[in-house]
């Protein structure tokens, strides 16, 4: 008999707990192929300077703790829920995670990135480690059911959250009505585009959809955290989007980073070091929206998306 009982599964990038982590940490990224000593040694910097660890983790359980409580409150259904938390590249792994789904006797799994955007690179690995998880756990008792969500870029409580802090950081400018606007998220090979995916189109829809909601006129679409590989990486930087600005005159300008959701070296790093030192250098005033994190708007939506998914019978037993 089944167990009538729905698994839901939160994945993020992970991130070191300590400086010592960086080295593993980063090899665990490149599959498992040592990077070289002055690669880890400019990582290890990043980090000292953000402090470790980011607020990635604590923040992901926070969320899976606010999300469990939404849908035991107000289940979508009649079945039982939990919410677990998995890492990509660090502890607590997602097949950590899958083993404790399979071991609680949960028939069905609805698996969830918290980054709202689809690539093969990133979202598809993500989906190989949980595949992967699940077959090594058959041994020991019978799969979930997968509901693997690709996307939700389009996501309503997300899109009004993310638009309600653009507004609210907007009015803190001197003159609101000169302030430009940079959506951002992570670059990636710019190879993707020739493989069809559609990372960049649902950056772009997105960025679209925010900006109509919080009546901005003003915006641009930029990447950043570009990483070294010796190929070309999907454009313009935002750095670059920054000068290309102040050439024009602008003097206000308010990132908002769309394909991230919590505060992490990412957003440290890129954003609030480095192109805040540009723009302070080019004498322009740049802010940044705060990330959603565990702010509970974001656990509403993630509820919906589960309740979207509940309510389409996406693969849950019968």
């Amino acid at each position: 008999m089944a167990s009538s009982h729905t698994a839901v599964l939160l994945m993020a990038y992970g991130s070191p707990d300590r400086l010592q982590d960086v080295e593993p940490y980063f090899t665990d990224i490149r599959g498992g192929r040592t990077p070289s000593r002055d690669a880890v040694e400019e990582l290890t910097a990043r980090y000292r300077r953000v402090g470790v660890p980011t607020p990635l983790l604590a923040v992901s359980m926070e969320l899976g703790r606010a999300l469990e409580r939404l849908l035991n409150i107000d289940p979508p259904d009649d079945r039982m829920y939990t919410v677990h938390v998995g890492m990509k590249h660090w502890t607590p792994r997602i097949a950590t995670a899958i083993d404790e789904i399979v071991d609680s006797g949960a028939d069905h799994l609805i698996a969830i990135v918290l980054a709202p955007h689809y690539s093969l690179i990133s979202t598809g690995g993500y989906r190989r480690q949980v595949d992967a998880a699940l077959v090594a756990a058959r041994d020991r008792a019978p799969s979930p059911s997968l509901d693997f969500v690709e996307s939700w870029h389009e996501l309503d409580g997300y899109l009004e959250a993310v638009a309600d802090n653009v507004l609210t950081v907007r009015a803190q400018f001197a003159k609101p009505a000169d302030v430009v606007v940079i959506f951002t998220a992570h670059s990636l090979p710019a190879r993707i585009l020739n493989e069809g995916d559609p990372y960049q189109e649902q950056l772009l829809r997105t960025s679209e959809l925010v900006a109509r909601r919080a009546g901005i006129e003003q915006w641009r679409f930029s990447y950043q955290s570009q990483s070294h590989t010796g190929e070309p990486w999907l454009g313009p930087d935002l750095v670059e989007t920054v000068e290309e600005l102040a050439s024009q005159g602008h003097r206000s300008i308010l990132v908002a980073s769309v394909g991230f959701i919590a505060d992490h070296l990412e957003i440290f790093y890129d954003i609030d070091i480095e192109a805040k030192e540009k723009a302070d250098a080019l004498g322009i005033e740049l802010r940044r929206t705060p990330m959603l994190n565990a702010d509970p708007r974001l656990a509403d939506a993630l509820y919906e998306l589960v309740a979207q998914r509940v309510a389409s019978g996406a693969a849950v037993p019968s």
